[in-house]
């Protein structure tokens, strides 16, 4: 089957592939990648090639050929505008339906209203030429009955969904000169040479089947589709390495690479495209299916030292003194971690649970056992205020257990030592010689516990709690602090579909707490519209009724508010601000300016608030010092603040029993899963907890929809599954807060669990009798793109 040239033949000078620990072979393996790694500025020029960089994150060949089009459209197949959802960056094809326009009243300029339609759905698009010239020739374009692609960033104004200022890409024919120009004076000498023969080019297009590619304001769709023919039209089979190895090919019919690139970003015919994006949607499955196969074989050749709790110590102890029992789920997990820190082999085993559902409490038996063994513990936090919290939260639950060395302390007591980057000099020097003399059985701490100066007397288990928010180089540099390998756990409160489990997860043993420990309260969310006065009137009294009643509430905001642009002027991003009705692009009022409620005004609006008159507030964010986060945690923790008002830095951890009632400004612009982990900081004591999700868009709007949902159930599996069908895979596992492009294009992890498990089958096979890869140097190249930083940061989740 044609697909590239043969797997045996490495490329001179390619980067070598790990082999794994214990290979029978060292050295590095052989990759290849054609000219599939070749950077884009040789292909398609510099000036585009920094374009596509910049606004897209792509940076070589390959990069390009895998940004593939997010939809197709067929002759006179217009886009369905009642899809457009606010924040996206939209391209559409549509017809235009009308026209207007008007002279600026305030500034010069002019104001081009333009409607088009899918014939059903109209959506208006509005245009700012500054000058006459511009007008002319925006006119000449915009004729009824005209279609055209339509690009930019939709948004919401006075209630109605708009693109301002859209790029346009127009068929047919143009309209006659208007307001006094001709065509030099718009487009200069040549102008109308040029734009027919654009026009030319786009009816092309609109005769056949044409591509529309996930695209950004400043990189227009027609743009990636003009770079990709450019590198499709020079390209042959040996340039395009086939990491599919024949047998996989010939089982499934599969196109090879170059033929599936081209019907993929190229389809000749309606349905042209569909095997292609068949074979390169499994593609991905096999290639990240592969490492973690490779990855199961590296943790099969390394040995742990097995760590048994002593029947009269720490943990027996620790058992005896808690005032609670121990849930089915909790007692289940317990005895599953236990069986593997009994064995040899390292344990790897991912715990995920429901917000509140006790993944401490497991985790703290879980480390008990280890010192009991005469090992130690690490707990790895992602931020100082989790990791304070989770000290505070260890040692109380111990108590005299935690006292070791001291008057109080029990006789088979330890100690807990904290490590974050703010400590003062003589804190950091006791907390690193308590690790290093194993007096402290637990060490806590965020990524300073990967100093170089950090040493453990013997490490035996690594405990990472939110896994997602650190590198595979983070999590590796603790644990290559043990002189074995220690045990690994990771926590996650962000449930996991199975299906992503076998994706990102795919060489950990996974446990799931299911239910809330006795006494939990069950929390009941409400969407409310930031347009409706009386309804956001009575969700600030609610709030009263709670502080009133002796309880605690948080007011979660997305921004802090002394973020570049925002500021006085812009409405600091409280909901209900209205914008003027004549904007150029760039002003405010509109959804892409929206300015977003930072914690600063609200902390301001709050203090006007007739119903929150003498109630105790406090501000906490990423950006204050440690010692001031810390301040500010405690005494809100201690019952001296009612209000806290915060940043998602109170996402996960945080634990306030007092706490009842959240509101979450903005909640729009929040994850599904965000929404629901935030949620869970309150109803954590014994009364119901209430939380309010505030939004500024209509009802129709799909944002609202989701909240609606979010309001609707608390379980927090239905919800994941809710967010990865929304958002994908990547944007739910991180890729989209780091601003980085998922390593899944295609792949869908709940619609393709039948594709997943065949690859997951048909890599072990692969696997089994080429470990290292170093028959298939193509498939080598495919997993050397997979682990760029940017992509194993999601691949590595264990």
């Amino acid at each position: 089957m044609a697909g590239g040239p043969s797997s045996e033949r490495p490329a001179a000078g390619a980067p070598g592939l790990p082999a794994p620990r214990g290979a029978e072979h060292s050295g590095p393996v052989p990759v290849t990648t054609g000219r599939m790694a070749e950077p884009l500025g040789r292909a398609v020029g510099l000036p585009t090639a920094k374009a596509l960089e910049a606004h897209l994150g792509l940076v070589t060949v390959g990069d390009l050929l895998r940004h593939y089009p997010r939809d197709y459209r067929r002759r006179g197949q217009l886009t369905d505008l009642s899809g457009l959802e606010v924040g996206e960056h939209a391209t559409v094809l549509a017809r235009v339906s009308s026209v207007r326009h008007r002279k600026m009243q305030r500034r010069p300029g002019y104001v081009v209203d333009v409607v088009v339609e899918d014939g059903a759905v109209r959506v208006p698009l509005t245009f700012f030429p500054r000058h006459g010239g511009a007008l002319a020739h925006l006119l000449r374009e915009m004729v009824v009955g005209r279609t055209g692609l339509f690009s930019g960033k939709v948004n919401l104004y006075r209630g109605s969904l708009q693109l301002v200022h859209p790029e346009h890409h127009m068929s047919g024919p143009r309209g006659g000169p208007e307001v006094g120009q001709d065509d030099d004076a718009a487009g200069g000498a040549g102008g109308a040479e040029d734009l027919a023969a654009e026009g030319a080019a786009m009816d092309a297009f609109l005769s056949g089947v044409l591509p529309i590619y996930p695209a950004t304001q400043g990189v227009q769709s027609w743009t990636i589709a003009k770079a990709v023919g450019i590198v499709l039209d020079v390209l042959a089979e040996e340039d395009v390495p086939e990491p599919l190895p024949d047998m996989v090919l010939a089982r499934h019919g599969f196109p090879g690479l170059l033929d599936a690139l081209r019907a993929a970003h190229q389809p000749q015919h309606p349905g042209h495209e569909e095997r292609a994006l068949e074979r390169l949607r499994y593609e991905e499955a096999f290639v990240l299916q592969a490492e973690l196969a490779r990855r199961r074989l590296r943790v099969g050749t390394q040995t742990a030292v097995p760590r048994r709790p002593r029947p009269d110590g720490l943990l027996a102890a620790f058992d005896e003194r808690l005032p609670f029992a121990l849930t089915d789920g909790q007692r289940e997990v317990g005895e599953e971690v236990a069986a593997d820190l009994a064995r040899t082999a390292p344990m790897h085993r991912l715990l995920q649970g429901e917000v509140g559902s006790g993944k401490t409490v497991v985790a703290l038996r879980a480390m008990l056992a280890v010192v009991d063994a005469g090992g130690q513990a690490a707990l790895l936090a992602p931020t100082e205020v989790l990791a304070a919290q989770h000290h505070r939260s260890l040692t109380a639950m111990l108590g005299d257990l935690a006292e070791a060395g001291t008057l109080g302390g029990a006789d088979v007591a330890t100690r807990v030592a904290l490590l974050t980057g703010s400590l003062g000099a003589r804190a950091r020097r006791e907390a690193l010689l308590q690790a290093a003399s194993g007096e402290a059985g637990i060490v806590v701490g965020t990524h300073a516990l990967l100093q170089e100066a950090v040493q453990f007397a013997d490490l035996g288990l690594v405990v990472v709690d939110e896994q997602h928010r650190f590198g595979v180089e983070q999590r590796d540099a603790l644990r290559a602090k043990a002189s074995a390998t220690p045990h690994l756990l990771v926590m996650t409160a962000t449930p996991i579909p199975r299906t992503v489990a076998m994706t990102s997860f795919g060489d950990l043993e996974t446990s799931v707490l299911r239910g809330l420990p006795a006494g939990r309260s069950p929390i009941a969310s409400h969407a409310v519209n930031a347009g409706n006065a009386a309804w956001v009137a009575r969700m600030w009294q609610r709030v009263r009724e709670e502080v009133d009643a002796g309880r605690q509430a948080y007011v979660v905001c997305p921004t802090i508010g002394d973020e570049e642009g925002a500021g006085p002027g812009r409405g600091e991003g409280v909901p209900g601000a209205d914008g003027p009705a004549e904007e150029p692009p760039g002003g405010s009022g509109r959804e892409e300016d929206r300015v977003l409620v930072s914690t600063a005004a609200v902390d301001a609006l709050l203090a006007e608030e007739p119903s929150l008159a003498g109630v105790r507030r406090g501000v906490l964010h990423g950006r204050m010092p440690p010692e001031e986060k810390d301040a500010v945690m405690r005494s809100f923790a201690a019952g001296d603040l009612d209000v806290l008002v915060a940043t998602t830095v109170v996402e996960v951890g945080v634990d306030v029993p007092n706490a009842t009632c959240m509101v979450v400004m903005d909640a729009d612009r929040f994850g599904i899963s965000q929404l629901h982990q935030l949620r869970g900081r309150v109803g954590r004591g014994g009364h119901a907890g209430t939380c309010f999700l505030l939004s500024p868009l209509p009802e129709h709007a799909p944002g609202v929809a989701r909240l609606k949902s979010v309001a609707a159930t608390t379980d927090g599996f239905a919800l994941a599954e809710l967010d990865l069908e929304t958002r994908g895979e990547g944007d739910v596992l991180g890729a989209r807060q780091s601003g980085v492009r998922s390593s899944l294009r295609l792949l869908r992890v709940v619609r393709d669990v039948d594709v997943i498990e065949e690859a997951r089958s048909d890599a072990a096979q692969v696997l089994a009798v080429d470990p290292e890869l170093r028959r298939h140097p193509a498939l080598a190249g495919a997993v050397t793109e997979l682990l760029r930083p940017q992509h194993e940061s999601f691949l590595e989740r264990g």
